[in-house]
């Protein structure tokens, strides 16, 4: 069977959006309301909620790939570069710096057209760092001989998955990749089509080239997001690497389907689509737990101690998603240093100023939870004209 590559009619694809007008007109509210609920609400927060989904983006695009960061580097990384600490916070894993520099890249950049010397550069930033960089080449496209395969197995009986296009195809493949990205932008191109749909075909049809050896995933991703960017005129604030993350074993069938197919690509893009879809949900549920945050402290951070401050934090860490198992009197004991009897009433407190609730379950071990939990994901952004928070927390000064 022939890869898509291999085609006469490669690359002209074809997209019957009929299929996917729905969850497109869900997607144009969902991301219309988010717009609007975000401008009311003050600078620092629509700022937080920019660095967190840079956070998230940076670490799930990784992982995709293998490779795991340190979120707290990943963070300090990025408000490094943007200018958010007073001093430059060390950083321990020299890697979380170069892919911080391509989130922060994708969306400065957001607008602009591409060119090979953006995606050598982006490439740079993601690969001067890797264990493997004698192994690669960097910042420019690959050069090797031998085909490059995405395989799996065994050495010795291994499954080719895909064969992508040879080296010496790849400048031509390229200069014609960079001009279709460039002719379908929203506003500037002279092909028009839906935001979701570019960066769905975007994706597919840079991984099929496969231009790089190596980073070839996460530069795609990088792509389909400034696809999106450029069709809400903004960065967006949605983590797709979260949304394909959630079941990479899907993400990674479509893209094995679509490049076995014929140029029919419906079915890869209804799956994007609506993976687009849920990362804008998902999107929404995280500016919201923001949001709750800045209520949190704006209500109790003068009524509790420090000990209680810092697990509180803590808590926050971990996001929308919530602490793990909740947080018992043995948690709190190793998180603030204190003895059991101190851990036990500080929480008894806690609950009593409805800072947390309790967990199901009960038992020996009484696990909390933050107070917000239940409403995170549910409650809307503040609408025009809607009281917000007169607190806000700064972020030069707070890294948590």
């Amino acid at each position: 069977m022939k890869y898509i590559w291999e085609k006469h009619d490669w690359p002209e694809f074809r997209v019957d959006t009929s299929k996917i007008q729905g969850v497109l007109y869900q997607y144009a509210l969902e991301t219309g309301a988010l717009s609007g609920g975000l401008a009311q609400l003050p600078e620092e927060i629509q700022q937080e909620a920019m660095i967190d989904t840079m956070v998230v983006e940076a670490l799930k695009t990784s992982i995709i790939e293998g490779e795991s960061f340190n979120p707290e580097d990943v963070r300090s990384s990025i408000l490094n570069q943007l200018g958010f600490t007073l001093s430059s916070t060390s950083i321990k894993d020299p890697r979380s710096i170069g892919i911080a520099q391509l989130m922060i890249s994708v969306r400065e950049s957001f607008n602009s057209d591409i060119d090979e010397q953006q995606l050598f550069s982006w490439h740079k930033m993601i690969m001067i760092t890797s264990s493997r960089i004698t192994d690669l080449e960097v910042g420019k496209w690959r050069t090797g001989q031998a085909p490059m395969q995405i395989v799996s197995g065994p050495i010795g009986n291994e499954k080719i998955h895909f064969e992508a296009p040879p080296s010496k195809s790849i400048p031509l493949e390229m200069k014609r990749f960079i001009k279709w990205f460039n002719e379908t932008h929203p506003t500037r191109g002279t092909v028009k089509m839906q935001g979701p749909v570019r960066a769905a075909i975007a994706h597919l049809y840079f991984e099929t080239i496969h231009p790089f050896s190596d980073g070839n995933g996460r530069i795609g991703r990088a792509l389909s997001e400034k696809a999106l960017s450029q069709d809400l005129q903004r960065p967006a604030l949605l983590s797709l690497s979260v949304a394909i993350n959630k079941n990479r074993k899907q993400y990674y069938q479509s893209l094995s389907h679509a490049s076995l197919g014929d140029m029919d690509i419906t079915p890869w893009i209804i799956y994007f689509v609506n993976t687009t879809y849920a990362a804008q949900l998902m999107a929404k549920k995280r500016i919201n737990f923001i949001f709750q945050k800045v209520r949190f402290w704006n209500k109790y951070e003068s009524q509790i101690n420090e000990r209680q401050k810092k697990v509180l934090k803590r808590l926050f860490q971990a996001g929308v998603d919530g602490f793990e198992g909740g947080i018992s009197s043995q948690k709190y004991m190793r998180i603030a240093g204190c003895s059991k009897a101190t851990a036990t009433r500080d929480l008894s407190d806690l609950l009593k100023k409805g800072c947390i609730n309790t967990l199901p379950g009960g038992g020996r071990s009484t696990q909390y939870e933050l107070a917000i939990g239940t409403i995170v994901g549910q409650e809307h952004l503040p609408r025009v004209g809607e009281e917000v928070p007169l607190f806000v927390s700064k972020i030069k000064k707070e890294k948590d």
